[in-house]
């Protein structure tokens, strides 16, 4: 059975088909792709006087066009998302880190042993802590950031399959 022009199908085997051309954001001369081009336009590139451009699917998935559930539409031709993301501190679960206090003698520490409980101190202690005997320093390193903010990939499981279309065949009707 011949395909529609301008149907788009993943081929096992490294090469296009005879009246199939790869997915590849190629530019082709409308003068030899006139059937193709009255279907496609410039939606994936070209200038639309001597070429278009074929859609290229390289590193890429698929979606249908319309109105998802979310309400943005998706357009003919659209590009979107990103193959590498770099978290945000806006999109970690809110999270505590713990703190380790030592309770032997000549150390500083959080009075009661956590922080949060602001209450005055006798001496020179700052709010918040209490001594004991002797004087010790707190680390301004105890508690330090972690990770460097290098992106991750952003990508599924994945299986490479040659995406082709097809550059001749049955010219599709609108019902």
């Amino acid at each position: 059975m011949d395909p529609f022009i301008g149907q788009i199908q993943a081929f096992a085997f490294p090469f296009a088909p005879r009246g199939w051309a790869l997915c590849q954001g190629q530019l082709l001369p409308i003068a030899q792709n006139q059937a193709l081009f009255a279907l496609l336009g410039t939606t994936y590139g070209g200038d639309g006087r001597t070429t278009f451009g074929l859609p290229d699917l390289r590193g890429r998935t698929n979606i249908s066009q319309g109105l998802p559930s979310n309400g943005s539409p998706y357009l003919m031709g659209q590009l979107g998302g990103a193959p590498e993301v770099s978290l945000l501190t806006t999109q970690i679960p809110a999270h505590t880190h713990e703190v380790k206090v030592s309770s032997d003698a000549a150390a500083v520490f959080p009075q009661d042993r956590y922080f949060g409980t602001l209450t005055a101190n006798a001496g020179d202690a700052p709010k918040g802590y209490g001594t004991t005997a002797g004087k010790a320093t707190i680390s301004p390193t105890a508690i330090s950031a972690t990770g460097s903010g290098a992106p991750h990939d952003n990508m599924p499981p994945f299986l490479v399959v040659n995406w082709c279309i097809a550059t001749t065949g049955i010219f599709p009707s609108r019902w």
